[in-house]
């Protein structure tokens, strides 16, 4: 008897032991079902029914450019979203505050301007909260919208701004004025792919400075409400 009550107990053992195993297995596969899904999007564009676009200028370069562009917009009554790059933060915190000051909304542009697809998570993470600290000690801002250099994006990225309360924010007009020399053709794209919750792309350049003004007329005379970024994402 005492032998089948120790056989016994050893069987319930493994018994237990065996659910146990089996609970952990079924767990870890709900984990990494649900880890699958965890998978966001960058945001291209904004409330497709509120008759409203919104500018958003990525600045790393161009300074001599920004006081002429704010004071275009400042004429027209326009605020912005400047996505700003941390190093370029901390070289010239007297520019970022300028823009602060004019009632444009900051965003984030990463630290040193980097592929962050190439990146991994954690340099991802660490590059977001570099410029993030660098903007907030300027201006007193925490950001919480990442615009990643060169539109350079994957899941990762994306997953990783996500998990620091970060939205990934990508544009569905590009005026392509880094690479342009006639500032009507920036006029000629915007004016071709207008339309409601548009993002419009855009950087401190001399023919942003100049296609800026007939840009504003022209998007103002479809009627159209130029905002910051998450304004169109309200």
């Amino acid at each position: 008897k005492t032998k089948f009550i120790i056989l016994n107990r050893k069987k319930i053992l493994m018994i237990i032991v065996l659910i146990l195993v089996i609970c952990l297995f079924l767990f870890s596969i709900q984990q990494i079902s649900i880890n699958t899904m965890n998978i966001y999007d960058p945001i291209y564009k904004g409330n497709m029914e509120q008759k409203e676009i919104a500018f958003a200028c990525n600045v790393v370069w161009g300074n001599e450019y920004i006081p002429e562009i704010l004071k275009i917009l400042k004429q027209n009554n326009v605020k912005a979203t400047f996505f700003i790059g941390g190093d370029w933060a901390v070289k010239y915190p007297d520019i970022l505050t300028s823009i602060y000051e004019s009632g444009h909304e900051l965003g984030n542009h990463g630290n040193n301007h980097l592929k962050h697809s190439q990146l991994s998570a954690a340099d991802n993470k660490n590059q977001i909260l570099r410029a993030e600290q660098a903007i907030q000690k300027v201006t007193g801002v925490k950001t919480n919208l990442f615009a990643p250099p060169y539109g350079d994006i994957n899941d990762l990225v994306v997953n990783v701004a996500e998990s620091i309360n970060y939205k990934v924010i990508m544009w569905s007009i590009d005026t392509i004025d880094w690479n342009t020399k006639d500032y009507n053709k920036i006029i000629e794209r915007v004016e071709k792919k207008h339309h409601n919750g548009a993002i419009i792309l855009m950087h401190p350049t001399k023919v942003t400075v100049e296609a800026l003004p007939k840009m504003i007329e022209r998007i103002k005379g479809h009627g159209y409400e130029i905002t910051t970024v998450s304004e169109v994402l309200n």
